[in-house]
């Protein structure tokens, strides 16, 4: 477990304390579950031998809601699919499956009314835990609603005449079932329907206000994440079946960055499967980080994480954090800003001001697959210099210096992306400085964890949206916080980072054209 806390006044690090955040605070709990899964997804099970399997996992939540209690937390998240794993058909999944009501239009204590409907042993068990362990408790189901939908009886039906979701549940420390989210952005999952219309749902705490939910993929879309953010709410909820993808979409790298460049707490809970490259766990806020990430060849085990994290919820905090204590964006608007906060391009973009007046060499370039988009890159060739790359007209600008005593043996470059992603139309504006897989140029973009070259950078652009959200990784999985993020609402981002303590494996400003997506 890694933790820090990022101190904006001096630019500067410690270690995380538990008992050190100043100001209305709560004691978070994320758990990362080394889940026991359905060897034989795709075969239907009874209804009992759904209950057996999902009965184990539970144990072992039972057993860690029992751990952070302990440890004084407030409210404890466990992941997507946790209870009964993935890659069913939509057939197999249906042992599985429980009626969730939903808790606007009704009432319901599952732990304290057990009888009041048929087949929710699960949501009981999950009631009676937090109940138990007086905390607040999120966890993921698979829920099973009738046709037509109660909540809109004009939506079309499936064909099977029933509703299949990937369900976010939340309880009260009562026990109480006080939130339901569905899943709205679906990744190879066609046993699970999306909700006819994409649903915002939050929930309210006597600790610290008002929480929003998501699931995985939603991290990378406007809805539900982003209309979250834009309606004011900045602690989110986040469990996910995440399966990393280096060098730009791991776990914890894109949490931390969602983290920072929304300006708010990120309570994220994946799954540990080696099978699926799924680890990375965290309780993140724009000034600390504790976070979980296995590393290759470790025993696969479970992750409890608990933290003490300031209370975000602006109409809960009576006194608002001061600017000089934010790494925030600035949410202002410009002439030159819609209002969605896209910037309207009149011109190339122009140079970037922390770098403007700089001699910037445009040297060679060359295309190489990264994430499966062509990406621009060209060559940190010198221990300092300074690089601009364009992919058509958006262009990055880099500052670097490579410290004399490192080592010459990495070959770093600097990546540029405009366009749509090719797998699942995200559009994407990248800024991307890497560390290439080998000596050979066509290397870079490629997977790579370690490094052993520290390099200090101004990373720079002027983005078509103001939504960019900055990651600096470094080996073995470990997140550095870096020193200086600024951002305005018309897209001119900056990241700087130096004297970092171990090798840089990637730099990112990750941008999203969100209104530019494809279904």
């Amino acid at each position: 477990m890694f933790s820090f806390v990022f101190l904006v006044t001096i630019f500067g690090f410690t270690s995380a304390v538990k008992d050190s955040v100043v100001g209305p605070s709560y004691v978070a709990a994320v758990y990362e579950h080394n889940i026991i899964l359905n060897p034989d997804p795709g075969v239907p099970l009874s209804r009992a031998d759904a209950l057996r399997h999902m009965n184990l996992n539970l144990d072992i939540y039972e057993r860690q809601a029992a751990k952070a209690s302990q440890q004084g937390a407030q409210i404890l998240v466990f992941p997507e699919n946790g209870l009964q794993g993935f890659n069913f058909s939509r057939l197999s999944v249906a042992g599985y499956l429980e009626p969730t009501p939903d808790p606007q239009r009704e009432k319901w204590n599952p732990c304290t009314e057990p009888g009041k409907y048929n087949n929710t042993e699960v949501l009981n068990r999950l009631s009676c835990m937090a109940r138990r362990y007086n905390l607040y408790l999120v966890a993921n189901v698979a829920d099973l609603q009738p046709c037509p939908l109660p909540t809109d009886p004009s939506a079309v039906c499936p064909t099977d005449l029933r509703w299949q979701f990937n369900t976010n549940v939340v309880f009260s420390s009562e026990g109480l079932l006080v939130a339901r989210y569905h899943k709205d952005n679906l990744y190879y999952e066609d046993y699970f329907d999306t909700p006819p219309q994409p649903e915002i749902i939050t929930f309210d705490t006597p600790f610290a206000g008002r929480f929003g939910l998501l699931i995985c993929f939603d991290l990378l879309f406007y809805n539900p994440t982003v209309a979250l953010v834009e309606k004011g709410v900045r602690q989110l909820i986040f469990p996910t079946a995440w399966m990393n993808q280096l060098p730009l979409l791991d776990s914890i790298q894109y949490q931390r960055a969602f983290s920072l460049g929304a300006n708010v707490t990120l309570l994220a809970s994946n799954i540990r499967h080696d099978k699926l490259i799924m680890t990375g766990s965290g309780i993140y806020t724009p000034f600390s980080a504790t976070y979980h990430h296995a590393k290759e060849g470790e025993p696969e085990k479970d992750e409890l994480l608990v933290a003490r994290v300031p209370v975000l919820d602006p109409l809960w905090v009576e006194k608002s954090i001061t600017k000089e204590e934010e790494v925030r964006v600035d949410d202002s608007r410009s002439s030159t800003s819609d209002e969605f906060g896209y910037c309207h391009k009149k011109n190339s973009p122009d140079p970037p001001s922390e770098t403007a007046g700089s001699v910037y060499s445009s040297s060679d370039t060359f295309i190489s697959t990264m994430m499966h988009d062509p990406f621009t890159f060209a060559l940190l060739n010198d221990t300092e210099g300074n690089l601009k790359v364009c992919n058509g007209s958006f262009c990055c600008y880099l500052q670097y210096r490579q410290p004399p005593q490192e080592s010459s043996k990495e070959l770093f470059a600097l990546g540029v992306f405009s366009g749509m992603h090719r797998w699942h139309g995200l559009a994407l504006q990248i800024c991307a400085l890497v560390r290439c897989g080998g000596l050979d140029p066509f290397s870079c973009g490629q997977k790579v964890d370690e490094s052993e070259s520290k390099l200090d950078f101004v990373l720079e652009a002027k983005f078509g949206t103001k939504y960019v959200y900055p990651s600096v990784l470094a080996s073995n999985m470990v997140l550095e916080q870096p020193k200086n993020f600024e951002s305005t609402a018309c897209g001119r981002v900056t990241l700087k980072h130096y004297n970092m303590t171990a090798g840089l494996v990637t730099a990112c400003l990750y941008g999203r054209m969100y209104h530019l997506d494809k279904e």
